[in-house]
């Protein structure tokens, strides 16, 4: 029969089965183990094995693996018998496969002893074995026996054959304590009194070196220092192997050293514990105590795993994005699906569109620009190329779907969403994904925030966990950097002509492999921009590296300011697009109705009709001049059954509420760089002149804009109210910033309640502003009234000062007459 397990866990007192086959191989009675079943439990319960008269404790070792205290703790905490489970994995040919058989061949058969409670030991590999001789027997003789009944007849255990299974004498009295201690190759050895009114007595490294030196080989023997103060004293030995440490740990525990042993006069007994050489509080607590260092360290170890791992893959998702920007034919399957389609036409009912917006017009007006741009692209010119033109004037079209149409390798960065977003983690998600660059832990930059901003308060500084906006943006466009250049590499072979050039005269020998960098939506910001100068300066790298081509897409007349910053001994490659000419124009909305009219089902007389109804057409593209967006809105609303008459003056209109929403009636909430009284004095002013123009010098000396008056004309000019026209690179004249403003101001004039209240508030303000002059004359005025003697070199200023105040009260008169006569006019009205 199988032994029975008394408790679970770590911890198992283990009885042979009331059988006369186990108690015959121990030379015991079967009616012995029940009784024996019952003296185990209740050692458990005191922690010891009570021994009596004539009789002794054994310790058998490497009976089982080591450190099992984890296994029984856990889900195999209730499993029982653990010897069963040992038995099926067990080869018994090797060793024993329970403690039964293991006991049975480490006891000699010669040796005529009564076992009577066998203690398992699962995390020390162990356990103890109480015998009673049945014949006068000293332990000291029962121990050689024993000894030498292993060396002639070694036991290998199971689980590493390497070992052997070794036994000795219980000296002391042995603690059964089923604590989470795992053992090791240190033991502390405390010295205590058995008797209270004294101390026990410090043994001397050489007596300790013979009491344990028997279990094993002793590595270093440390007393305490004689300066410490610790009680109780203790020393802590080293030994070798653990196994050395667990048979001396579990022999000499309790054991107590006489007088004549050094113990002093009332004895010393051992008290042993297991000790680990590095301690996990020590390395706990030496973390605690050097956060300067630690969490600094830290942050640099996550920052290189992060660039090691991470790094790679972003390029190659940066790679696959700018290769995605291939034509069809660069992947058969796609081309073929895309013939197939073509030739099925199985999307559409009639004749294929070749150009769905009709903009052949306008790319025949622009065919040189086209050739300049491509012609640009195939030249080393280590310099920006820009396209700079209003809103609405085909520079991304031009760019992208007829310079870049046949280019390999391109990306676009629309600079104007990654500004707008919300937020520095806004910001970098943004340009990440406008580029490839994953994954990125954008969220992770407020948690790191949070865990620098707790590291300052702890130790005074940053962490580095958290990284600004500008190390960010720096990592995505180094890694599209490296990306773009592994791209232009690609096509290089080792049995080319200019196979011996380096890299960087490679690139340099051919601008075509370059792919090309466009920057959409590029607008100069006079604040401190963190975007604006990272991506102006990666723009420049790649171009004076010649990695690639960089194409700047700006509505923004001062946007060679910023670029100048990053390039400043460059000369830009610029184009500069404008409204197309009328008869462009008109070409580009009879080509528009023409698509359209192919596409859908009307044909023969209602293509003849259509015609007939563009009477006075070139009259309605003159109002809306040559914008492109404005000309393809008309011919929508011309397809969709309107004259060209109530088409413009639909867009007339919707321009016309828009610059009122904008600039009039949205001033009560907004506060830019002008006032609706500004805004109004130029719409005014450009509606009633001749040739739609002013002066650019004549508005700067109005009263209106004698403060400041330059930067909210440029501020007017990117919001798109005006257009500031050059002369020679110096600003000439203002005119509305799109033709058919000058409709939408026209209309706004017409409506005289309008008019007469704006005009109020201009009048209003230029009171305010006047009377704001007369105040601070007439302070200076009372300045030198207050002098005790009346210089007369003060009185040229004092007459120039009423001079300047009799001016003002004289303008202030004026306008309240006109602010009078105004009111009058608004009052009449119904």
């Amino acid at each position: 029969m199988r032994p029975a397990l008394f408790s679970r866990g770590p911890l198992a007192v283990w009885a042979p089965a009331r059988s006369h086959s186990s108690a015959n191989a121990f030379r015991g009675r079967p009616s012995v183990w029940g009784r024996s079943a019952i003296r185990c439990a209740s050692s458990i319960q005191s922690g010891h094995i009570p021994v009596g008269e004539n009789e002794g404790i054994i310790y058998i070792n490497n009976i089982f693996p080591h450190r099992l205290q984890w296994l029984m703790r856990g889900p195999l905490s209730h499993i029982q018998p653990f010897e069963g489970l040992l038995a099926k994995f067990n080869n018994p040919g090797v060793a024993a496969a329970n403690p039964t058989s293991i006991i049975k061949k480490a006891i000699p058969k010669d040796l005529d002893l009564e076992i009577k409670d066998v203690v398992t030991r699962y995390k020390e590999g162990g356990a103890f074995v109480k015998y009673a001789p049945k014949s006068k027997m000293s332990d000291e003789t029962i121990k050689n026996a024993i000894h030498e009944h292993l060396k002639n007849n070694p036991i290998k255990p199971w689980f590493n054959p390497f070992l052997k299974v070794d036994a000795d004498l219980v000296r002391g009295t042995p603690w059964i304590e089923d604590l989470y201690r795992i053992p090791s190759q240190t033991l502390k050895v405390e010295f205590l009194s058995t008797s209270p009114d004294t101390s026990g007595a410090e043994l001397t490294q050489e007596s300790l070196y013979s009491l344990f030196r028997p279990y094993g080989k002793i590595l270093d023997i440390q007393s305490q220092p004689s300066d410490s103060k610790v009680e109780p004293r203790y020393a802590t030995l080293l030994f070798e192997r653990p196994r050395f440490a667990v048979m001396a740990r579990n022999c000499m525990h309790g054991f107590v050293v006489s007088e004549a042993g050094g113990g002093g006069k009332s004895g010393t007994k051992f008290k042993i514990n297991y000790e680990r050489k590095i301690k996990l509080s020590m390395i706990k607590d030496w973390i605690l105590n050097h956060p300067r260092l630690v969490i600094p360290a830290i942050a640099a170890l996550i920052a290189t795993i992060t660039v090691i791992i991470f790094d790679p893959i972003r390029t190659f998702f940066i790679t696959l994005k700018i290769k995605s920007s291939f034509q069809g034919e660069e992947n058969p399957v796609l081309e073929w699906v895309r013939r197939q389609a073509s030739k099925a036409n199985m999307f559409s009912f009639g004749k294929r569109r070749s150009d769905p917006r009709g903009l052949a017009a306008i790319w025949e007006d622009r065919q040189n620009d086209i050739a300049q741009l491509r012609a640009w692209l195939t030249e080393t010119a280590d310099t920006f190329i820009v396209v700079h033109g209003p809103r609405g004037s085909g520079k991304r079209e031009l760019v992208l779907e007829q310079s870049l149409k046949d280019h390999k390798y391109k990306v676009v960065i629309d600079y104007k969403q990654i500004q707008d977003a919300r937020g520095d983690t806004a910001k970098i998600s943004r340009a990440a994904a406008q580029v490839g660059y994953r994954p990125i832990f954008s969220w992770m930059n407020s948690i790191s925030s949070f865990i620098d901003l707790a590291a300052q308060g702890m130790i005074g500084t940053k962490a580095g966990f958290s990284e600004t906006l500008d190390a960010q943006l720096s990592k995505i466009w180094q890694n599209t950097a490296v990306a773009l250049k592994r791209v232009a590499m690609e096509g290089r072979r080792k049995d080319d002509k200019d196979a011996n050039l380096s890299e960087d005269e490679y690139l340099e020998a051919h601008p075509e492999k370059r792919a090309v960098v466009v920057i959409d939506n590029f607008v100069s910001d006079e604040a401190d921009n963190v975007v604006l100068d990272k991506l102006t300066e990666w723009a420049a790298g790649l171009t004076s590296s010649n990695i690639a081509h960089v194409v700047f897409l700006t509505t923004d007349s001062s946007f060679a300011k910023p670029l100048s910053k990053a390039m400043p001994n460059q000369v830009f490659r610029t184009i500069a697009l404008g409204d197309c000419s009328l008869e462009v124009g008109r070409r580009f909305v009879l080509s528009h109705l023409d698509a359209e009219a192919e596409a859908g089902n009307n044909e023969g007389e209602q293509h003849v009709k259509r015609k007939d109804t563009l009477s006075g057409l070139d009259d309605c593209i003159k109002v809306l001049g040559g914008r492109v967006t404005d000309l393809e809105f008309m011919a929508h609303r011309i397809e969709a059954g309107e004259t060209p008459e109530a088409a413009v003056n639909r867009i007339v209109e919707q321009s016309a509420s828009e610059l009122l929403k904008i600039f009039i009636l949205g001033m009560d909430t907004a506060s830019p760089q002008w006032t609706r009284e500004q805004a109004w004095y130029l719409i005014k002013s450009l509606a009633q002149s001749k040739d739609g123009l002013l002066l650019y010098n004549k508005v700067l000396l109005g009263d209106l804009f004698k403060a400041n008056g330059e930067a909210t004309l440029r501020a007017l000019e990117q919001a798109e109210l005006i257009s500031i026209g050059t002369d020679q690179g110096f600003p000439r004249y203002i005119k509305p910033g799109k033709p058919v403003h000058r409709a939408a101001f026209q209309r706004l004039v017409e409506n005289k309640t309008l008019q007469g209240r704006l005009d109020l508030l201009i009048l209003s303000q230029l009171i305010s502003n006047e009377n704001s002059s007369i105040a601070k004359y007439e302070a200076e005025l009372q300045g030198l009234g207050t002098l005790p003697k009346y210089p007369k070199e003060l009185s040229s200023r004092i007459e120039w000062l009423l001079g300047k105040i009799h001016g003002s009260q004289f303008k202030i008169l004026k306008y309240e007459r006109e602010s009078a006569s105004l009111s009058k006019a608004l009052q009449k009205e119904h």
